[in-house]
């Protein structure tokens, strides 16, 4: 993986998230919290669980001795999560482009939420938390569905690549 393609799954990523922003704004105070059924039990938590993992990502990357895992002590707004969320895509982005060339080899190491540490290249960790937004904006598509919301348009990849013209 080089550089460029990182920004570009950075660049989607970035895409996408604005996309199930704009979705959680049209959605009420009773449909955020409402239990639903998936990996998380509403549609809050697995929109917390997101930018969570993105914002701790950018932690790890600068190898902070005390990464913030929002998903453990949260107690902010729909509205200051939401642009956590958005400031943690814009920054891996931001990341990214900052790093040099050589650096997508450079050894990673990072917390788990419960304990432990893993180490992987930092071309790897971007795959993996951007695989990882994926996979939870599909879950979160599912919950959204389950408190009635269906006004959804299309956020795969190959879609983002179509409206820029690839």
């Amino acid at each position: 993986m080089n550089k460029a393609y990182l920004l570009q799954l950075a660049s989607y990523n970035i895409w996408a998230n604005n996309k199930a922003i704009g979705w959680l704004r049209e959605i009420n105070d009773t449909q955020w919290e409402q239990v639903a059924t998936s990996s998380f039990n509403s549609v809050k938590q697995t929109v917390l669980h997101i930018a969570s993992a993105e914002r701790v990502w950018i932690d790890f990357w600068n190898n902070c001795a005390d990464p913030v895992f929002l998903s453990l002590d949260f107690n902010g707004s729909k509205e200051q999560l939401l642009a956590i969320w958005r400031q943690s895509s814009v920054g891996m982005k931001d990341f990214i482009d900052t790093t040099k060339e050589g650096d997508h080899l450079k050894a990673i190491t990072f917390k788990y939420p419960r304990g432990g540490e893993g180490q992987l290249e930092f071309a790897a960790t971007v795959a993996h938390v951007m695989n990882h937004s994926t996979y939870h904006r599909g879950q979160l598509v599912s919950t959204l569905r389950q408190v009635g919301f269906t006004a959804f348009s299309s956020i795969d990849l190959a879609t983002y690549y179509i409206m820029e013209g690839r």
